[in-house]
């Protein structure tokens, strides 16, 4: 092996340990239960087990979770073609759709809540898991009586309503294919992805509540679907009321005509273990978007171990990760809360509407003990202080994750102090559309530093590099894996050569996922945003994080975003776009006081050329900041695809940043 070089560089995470593991809480924990089954001394021998042995280590999940098959596998993996692409559960054959819903009939669980909703009006309802099977069953019976079945794509364009979780599981039962989409997508973005998927078949809804008001849907959906002949039906689900939606006799049919009136009663298509069950679209940055191919025993699985393993999520535990349906946190949460036999929380709305508390009061109502939270989020609700949080019985959280984007420590320490009374971990975790989940988190066996992961999960054999792809320590490097993960992508849809090209050919025998990462000398890992977006200044590589971290640390600043720029010489130069916190005046002086803390804690030669004040960040949906689209309007470039992003607006306010 390797010794990995070190380094004394420092990057703006080298803090202290503040959390450190509960042993009742260990002892009680789902890993510690899969340690004893299999006489594994201690976590640490655990985890170089599930990377040296990858092949044992799924087995294990596989059975540590009770996925069924109605035929088992001849063999857990196949590396033949490579490991770039392996083929999983060979010549075994079941449908997920099975673990999630079927099997639990009959049993304890059939009563359990499956699915709490709330929609941003005050509407609730809970479906067990024996109504969801049922309405699952209705709505498997609609679409074959609309003549869908094995290997149909379906499009999912709707809020995060109950009917949206119907229809995924639905869509999975007749052997179909699953895209979802994001629902703040416009017709060009939707049309794209389901052409590019020769989608049979749409559902969606007439509108969807935004802080109060009501947001057509059907409109922007049949505009699409000008340019996508392919689809034949439309199913739309009546969430607002919209008046005269626009209609096409034949082809578009109310859900509540639908579906309903259908038996409760469905067969489960007998599919095999690698059939595709899901068609899900990166935001690229250019041209067409990928589209990540994952499998029944892929994607399901690995989100559900990664809930079951590092989150420790149980049964009788409530899991609420804000999210949209299009971005992979979405059916992760479905898939893996199921296939546990947990509950799960959907909320259509805004999570601070009609108040800056309504996040924290989900939380009591809906006795969530897991709760997914983005670092921009908690950015956007720090200034409001405490008291919001204060209104609300939480103590019902058992930890709270994050992703999205890299946190400065200010604020994951306010998540700690204030939310999780410094007591409960903050499980940070990244990975990504293609990884099915995560490649690094947090866990309850290992302490925990502001903004820090405890290390890679599970069977993920991660490794920070240098560019020459050797291991690196205290330094900033290129996140990679070495190994193959059962729900790694099986490739992008119809593009085998791109997925290469994305993954595999930048390190001989490495998958590089473009993220910058760091271990620090107690093994405590930090994603410090997109290698692509590579800040190089005379030869010294800078991840845009860094930078963040010592702004957001200012206490005059909300959010910021670094950003490089060409210099003649130089390379790079950093510029830095900074939002300030209601009722800050941008002065001079500010400006030059954050240029000097950034000069301070970074050195002369990292100097930004400028700092500009932006009244907002351009972001997807789910609250990743789009640098490449802030380098494009500042530069005058074209900001190529921005269909992820939340407001488009915020492209403006780049352009007009003082």
């Amino acid at each position: 092996m390797t010794t990995p070089k070190t380094k004394t560089d420092t990057f703006p995470f080298g803090q202290q340990v503040v959390w450190q593991p509960n042993p009742r809480w260990m002892a009680e924990s789902n890993i510690q239960r899969l340690m004893d089954r299999h006489g594994i001394p201690d976590y640490d021998t655990l985890f170089q087990r599930s990377v040296e042995d990858i092949a044992w280590f799924w087995e294990a999940a596989l059975e540590d979770l009770d996925i069924q098959f109605y035929r088992n596998f001849d063999q857990i993996v196949d590396l033949s073609k490579g490991i770039e692409n392996p083929v999983w559960c060979v010549g075994g054959e079941m449908n997920i759709v099975h673990n999630c819903l079927d099997k639990w009939m009959g049993t304890p669980t059939g009563n359990r809540a499956a699915l709490r909703w709330e929609g941003e009006e005050g509407v609730t309802q809970i479906l067990t898991y024996a109504d969801l099977y049922a309405e699952v069953n209705r709505c498997a019976n609609a679409l074959r009586e609309l003549g869908l079945g094995k290997g149909d794509a379906v499009g999912l364009y709707m809020p995060m309503v109950p009917e949206l979780a119907i229809a995924f599981l639905a869509v999975i039962k007749i052997g179909g294919i699953i895209l979802p989409l994001f629902s703040g997508y416009g017709p060009t973005a939707v049309a794209t992805r389901l052409a590019d998927a020769d989608a049979k078949a749409l559902i969606t809804a007439d509108g969807m509540f935004r802080r109060g008001k009501k947001v057509p849907l059907k409109p922007l959906a049949d505009e699409a679907l000008k340019e996508v002949p392919t689809v034949k039906h439309v199913i739309v689900v009546n969430r607002v009321g919209l008046e005269n939606p626009p209609w096409q006799a034949g082809r578009d049919h109310w859900w509540q005509d639908l579906v309903p009136g259908q038996s409760p009663r469905a067969e489960t298509l007998r599919t095999s273990a690698e059939d595709v069950l899901m068609i899900i679209y990166t935001s690229g940055t250019t041209g067409r978007p990928k589209g990540a191919v994952h499998t029944h025993c892929g994607f399901p699985v690995k989100a559900a171990q990664d809930m079951f393993h590092p989150m420790d999520l149980k049964p009788e535990d409530t899991m609420y990760w804000m999210t949209d349906m299009g971005w992979m946190m979405g059916p992760w949460e479905v898939f893996g809360t199921l296939l546990i036999g947990a509950t799960m929380v959907f909320y259509d709305g805004a999570p601070d509407f009609p108040e800056v508390d309504r996040l924290w009061q989900l939380v009591q109502d809906h006795h969530i003990t897991h709760l997914g939270v983005s670092p921009t989020l908690i950015r956007a609700l720090k200034p409001h202080g405490s008291g919001p949080v204060e209104k609300h019985d939480i103590s019902c959280l058992r930890m709270a994750g994050s992703t999205g984007s890299p946190w400065d420590p200010e604020s994951w320490m306010w998540l700690f102090k204030h939310v999780l009374q410094g007591k409960k971990p903050i499980l940070n975790y990244s990975g990504g559309t293609e990884i099915s989940g995560g490649i690094v988190c947090g866990n309850f066996f290992k302490p925990l530093k502001p903004a820090a992961f405890s290390g890679a999960v599970l069977g993920m054999d991660a490794d920070v590099v240098d560019e020459a792809g050797q291991p690196l320590r205290g330094a900033v490097g290129e996140l990679v894996i070495r190994k193959p993960w059962i729900g790694m992508t099986r490739g992008f849809w119809r593009d085998p050569q791109r997925y290469l090209d994305s993954y595999w050919r930048r390190m001989e025998g490495l998958w590089v996922h473009s993220d910058f990462a760091a271990i620090d000398r107690d093994g405590l890992w930090y994603i410090l945003g997109r290698s692509d977006d590579t800040i190089k200044v005379a030869g010294k590589r800078l991840g845009p994080a860094e930078v963040e971290a010592i702004v957001n640390a200012h206490p005059a600043v909300t959010e910021s975003a670094a950003i490089a720029v060409p210099h003649p010489i130089k390379d790079n130069e950093v510029v830095v776009f900074c939002v300030l916190k209601p009722g800050t005046k941008a002065t001079e002086s500010l400006r030059r006081e954050l240029i000097e803390l950034i000069t301070a804690e970074l050195g002369k030669p990292l100097k930004p050329k400028e700092v500009k004040f932006a009244t907002a960040l351009p972001k997807t949906r789910n609250a990743k900041v789009m640098r490449r689209v802030i380098r494009a309007a500042y530069l005058g470039e074209d900001a190529g695809d921005v269909s992820s992003l939340e407001d488009p607006n915020t492209v403006q306010a780049i352009r007009s940043a003082h």
